[in-house]
């Protein structure tokens, strides 16, 4: 049995005027999904527990069938199990975004999708001027990076779990007067990012950036903090190999924790941009190797963090014809197989943000018995009386368990 797992991040929305009444994921042309739909179930799942944020990290983490309440120490900690960073027991990891800011309103949670390049720029210069030899800025992806926190006897960390930061991707076209970090350590927190204010005024790279037309980062914003997490591996769970195939270092990190191999796609991106296409040929190729491999497909949340319908649509499709049609084709001619399709949680248009709530996810395959469905969106599964709440038990259904 081959299993697939094919992740839209944040496609789930509420119905849009400009749609006449639709979601995008109804609105848009996604015949095989609509045909996973029609040949197996939808369902409807919560990942996003409340005392958490809506974030991608719980939401993941609870997708792939471990409980966030058991399981959840923060985001940037998953980040950095992408890069093989070792965290001590002791040790904290903080996410650090390169951001735009403009009258104390968030313009860009991205710093116009600042390049790997240039925000390591940025961050070296950060590196040489903050004064703490505890502190550790190690650049990642375009604006996703991190910050290390490593204590010492002398200087233990300030944090708790009390600490609470906002996501920047939460405020963005918003004031960010009220969400400065807060709790125990929060202000060291906000000295960093006051802090980078000054060391990023007139950096080279942004000097570069401004004369051709493009955002300034103006400081680094610092979110999702915590420790070291332990996840059981999932063969050990499962009995099954697996594989992540992702450009985003938050499900890298995942994978890494729970035992999963990553195959690295050439051109995937992160953005709208990715090669939805060489996604889908990748993951026909892995499943070769392995026993159940993941998309995750970064294009529909960013699309929506951006408030554009037309992208998040566009994205859509390109999901549907480029990766869910071939990776379908192709386990329909090997044998027995089942194949789930899911977001990990909603994000609106219509706020750019993140939301809690049920998101629908559809299953077909080997021993799955078709209900009444024809299409995949979020009316038919508020319709479906096919439930899993909280959302981790959504890979036990899955894997027939």
């Amino acid at each position: 049995m081959k299993y697939v797992i094919i992740i839209p991040d944040g496609c789930a929305d509420e119905p849009q005027e400009s749609l006449g009444g639709k979601t995008p994921l109804a609105a848009a042309n996604t015949p095989t999904m609509d045909k996973i739909a029609a040949a197996g179930v939808v369902g409807r799942a919560n990942h996003t527990p409340t005392q958490f944020e809506a974030g991608s990290a719980v939401a993941n983490m609870s997708l792939l069938g471990y409980d966030p309440v058991a399981n959840y120490t923060g985001r940037a900690p998953l980040e950095a199990a992408a890069q093989g960073i070792e965290l001590a027991p002791e040790d904290w990891c903080i996410r650090c975004n390169v951001v735009t800011v403009k009258e104390q309103t968030m313009h860009s949670f991205t710093a116009g999708h600042i390049s790997s390049e240039e925000a390591k720029e940025l961050l070296v210069t950060a590196q040489e001027k903050v004064n703490d030899d505890r502190l550790e800025f190690i650049p990642g992806v375009s604006y996703r990076n991190l910050l290390m926190l490593r204590p010492t006897a002398d200087q233990p960390a300030p944090f708790s779990n009390e600490t609470r930061a906002t996501p920047p991707h939460d405020l963005t076209d918003k004031s960010i007067a009220e969400d400065f970090p807060r709790g125990p350590g929060s202000q060291l927190l906000n000295d960093l990012m006051s802090q980078s204010m000054e060391w990023f005024d007139r950096h080279p790279v942004n000097a570069n950036r401004i004369a051709n037309g493009k955002p300034p980062a103006t400081n680094v914003w610092l979110w999702g903090l915590g420790q070291r997490p332990s996840l059981e591996s999932f063969q050990e769970r499962h009995g099954l190999k697996g594989a992540m195939i992702t450009a985003v270092d938050l499900l890298r990190g995942l994978a890494a924790l729970i035992g999963w191999d990553r195959v690295e796609v050439p051109g995937a991106t992160g953005y709208t941009d990715t090669d939805y296409a060489a996604k889908g040929r990748y993951a026909i190729e892995a499943l070769g190797k392995y026993d159940i491999v993941c998309v995750h497909v970064e294009a529909p949340d960013e699309s929506s963090h951006e408030g554009d319908v037309g992208k998040k649509i566009a994205s859509l499709e390109a999901i549907d014809k480029d990766i869910v049609a071939p990776v379908l084709a192709h386990l329909e001619s090997q044998g027995d197989f089942r194949i789930l399709v899911s977001p990990d949680h909603p994000t609106y248009i219509s706020t750019k943000t993140h939301t809690h709530g049920d998101v629908p996810f559809t299953i077909c395959g080997t021993g799955i018995d078709p209900d009444s469905s024809s299409s995949y969106d979020e009316e038919t599964a508020t319709a479906s009386d096919l439930a899993k709440l909280p959302g981790w038990h959504v890979m036990e259904y899955f894997l027939g368990k």
